[in-house]
């Protein structure tokens, strides 16, 4: 048996480092808190290769006295925790004194720092955890950090960071929480010499969001500010209509520490039970400012986890901040009229022999039985649209003829015969049958514009029409070894969390083989085409899917990823419950069901279409 002995130092210190220091992201977090524990109110993150090769952090806050520059680099060595009653009450995001020790112990590390009443600063070396140089040196108040070669002296770390572009990625995010939870700190993110993140640092919490997250997540937000006894909740949710397919936009901070907290998004989320979709959640920059003596940080090696006392005023306080929020912000979209000049209105007369025509666009391909089964309204019975105009101030309602209507005839000369304007037959899909049939197939009709009756023999079957659709055209997906794609006429910037992002990455050309054109593009996803069987979908909320679907299986060592795309692009592309098509489409699609064994369950695993046999139907009302 090995005898028992006391560790050296510097083996030691590189053991704590790998508690602390795990990736260039935990360098930059354990730096930005120290900058945001000194007062600053500007603060500037540069990184290069990822974080790997360079690090740089720097802040306008109080700055470290000369004579204590070189005890900040001792293990243990904190200006935040005194004695022992300190730990029950923290109000700062660092305490334990291990940050600076770990982050010298496997890098080189630089600073610079100079306090007010300082002349002038002071510049401090060390190298895997020894002094190299301490000198006089000019700089502003403040402290910059460099952080160079990471784990140059601990190669059984460096082989296990990933590539520069996920390592910044990382970084990305971590800067991304650390400015949403301080809006009053203007944050700067420059990475491999471009600036791409700058917030404002006024105190305005939705202005951040916007400088972190974009327009377009900014304008779908809703204020909340609730007060529950000790308890304060205030930021912003997301409506319900933006409800995403993961939760990886989901923010929590506690006391203005970035937190990952089972109870707060437990009552975020039923909070929203009821508005949103199940299969989706919501999206939340939400501040919880709480007693300090009520929670304790010091549960967890990178401060991500928390610990409350009673989590019970937590949860009260979220849910009912959440819930009064949706109740006072989520309104109903509302119909709006253009207002039409009265010079460009015609007469009445002259509107209702107008000829209609359906519209076409250039991106949208037209139906054909090979793309599948297309939405239409029924064209029985429609009633005739109905436009409005104003006239002097006054709304005037005109209608329409039906588009399959005959249009009025004009005058012909006596010696003319009139010609008879032939009717457009209404285009409908259909689904060829590849196999012959055995016994004859009745449709019955449809049950809630969900469900397909059709009799075929002593056996009635119900079909799920949006199950079926989707797996008759998942097992084309399937079939075929490259998509057709439809070229978009503007092409469609897609935003995504970091997470997401890095997760999409990696699978550019598996997506071009499904039918997506996508590239990078400043840090979102430029998406010039998508397969042609999809048309007049919400790109961004496809991409959002996909990159969910990435997101939830990247712990799998192996998965069929092309699989997970063509199970979101046949599920949108296919027919949705509730849509109403012609019985002849609807046939169709019946007939395709029991005549193709292969059509038996969704891609998810749902079944198609239960059987209901005669004797069973008889049993029930008591005939045999």
């Amino acid at each position: 048996m090995a005898r028992i002995q006391v560790l050296d130092r510097h083996t030691a210190e590189l053991i704590a480092a790998g508690e602390v220091v795990e990736r260039p992201s935990s360098v930059v977090k354990e730096l930005m808190e120290n900058a945001i524990d000194a007062g600053a109110t500007s603060l500037t993150v540069e990184i290069e290769n990822g974080g790997v090769r360079m690090i740089r952090v720097t802040d306008n806050g109080c700055g470290i006295p000369r004579d204590e520059v070189t005890t900040a680099f001792l293990r243990h060595a904190t200006s935040k925790v005194r004695c022992e009653d300190d730990l029950n009450h923290i109000g700062t995001l660092g305490f334990r004194g291990e940050a600076l020790a770990s982050i010298s112990a496997v890098s080189r590390v630089e600073m610079l720092t100079r306090t007010a009443d300082e002349l002038s600063g002071t510049r401090c070396v060390i190298e895997g955890g020894e002094e190299a140089e301490l000198s006089e040196t000019g700089c502003p108040v403040g402290t910059t950090i460099f952080v160079r070669d990471l784990f140059y002296n601990v190669p059984a770390r460096m082989k296990f960071l990933k590539k520069d572009v996920s390592e910044a990625n990382a970084v990305a995010a971590v800067v991304d929480c650390l400015a949403l939870s301080h809006p009053e700190i203007s944050v700067r993110f420059i990475r491999d010499g471009k600036e791409t993140l700058s917030t404002p640092g006024d105190g305005n919490a939705h202005a951040c969001i916007y400088a972190v997250f974009g327009r377009e997540f900014a304008n779908g937000l809703i204020a909340v500010d609730y007060a529950l006894g000790d308890v304060h909740v205030y930021g912003y949710i997301s409506k319900p209509v933006n409800a995403r397919s993961n939760r990886t936009m989901q923010h929590f901070f506690v006391n203005g520490r970035y937190v990952k907290t089972r109870t707060a998004a437990a009552a975020l989320e039923r909070a929203f039970q009821g508005a949103i979709m199940i299969g989706k959640f919501p999206s939340c920059v939400l501040h919880i400012d709480m007693m300090a003596e009520q929670v304790d940080a010091n549960v967890h090696p990178a401060k991500i986890e928390v610990r409350f006392v009673n989590e019970r005023p937590i949860f009260d306080a979220v849910y009912h901040g959440v819930k009064s929020a949706l109740t006072a912000g989520d309104t109903p979209k509302q119909a709006s009229f253009t207002a039409v000049k009265p010079q460009e209105i015609l007469p009445v007369a002259e509107q209702l022999t107008l000829p209609t025509a359906p519209k076409t666009s250039a991106t949208t391909p037209a139906p054909s039985c090979e793309s599948g089964f297309k939405k239409r309204p029924l064209t029985d019975a429609v009633p005739p649209k109905k436009t409005m105009s104003l006239r002097d101030g006054t709304a005037v309602l005109h209608g329409t003829p039906n588009i399959e209507a005959e249009p009025p005839k004009k005058p012909l000369p006596q010696e003319a015969e009139p010609v008879k304007t032939p009717v457009p037959a209404p285009i409908t899909a259909s689904i060829t049958v590849e196999t012959v049939e055995e016994e004859p197939i009745r449709f019955l009709g449809e049950v809630y514009h969900t469900y397909l009756l059709v009799q075929k023999g002593e056996s009635i079957f119900f079909i799920d029409k949006h199950a079926a659709h989707e797996r008759i055209l998942y097992n084309k997906l399937r079939e075929t070894v490259q998509q057709d794609a439809q070229l978009l006429l503007t092409p469609v910037t897609v935003s995504l969390s970091h997470k997401e992002y890095e997760a999409v990455l990696p699978h550019l050309a598996l997506m071009r083989e499904a039918g997506f054109e996508v590239e990078e593009f400043d840090g979102a996803l430029l998406v010039r085409a998508v397969p042609m069987m999809l048309t007049g979908e919400d790109v961004p909320a496809l991409m959002e899917e996909i990159a969910g679907g990435f997101l939830a299986g990247k712990q799998e060592i192996q998965v069929d990823k092309l699989s997970w795309i063509y199970h979101s692009v046949a599920c949108r592309a296919a027919v949705k419950a509730g849509d109403r098509q012609s019985p002849a489409e609807a046939e169709a699609l019946a007939r395709r069901v029991l005549n193709d064994d292969a059509v038996r369950y969704c891609p998810h695993g749902r079944p198609v279409c239960f059987e209901l046999t005669r004797k069973e139907l008889e049993k029930q009302f008591g005939r045999i």
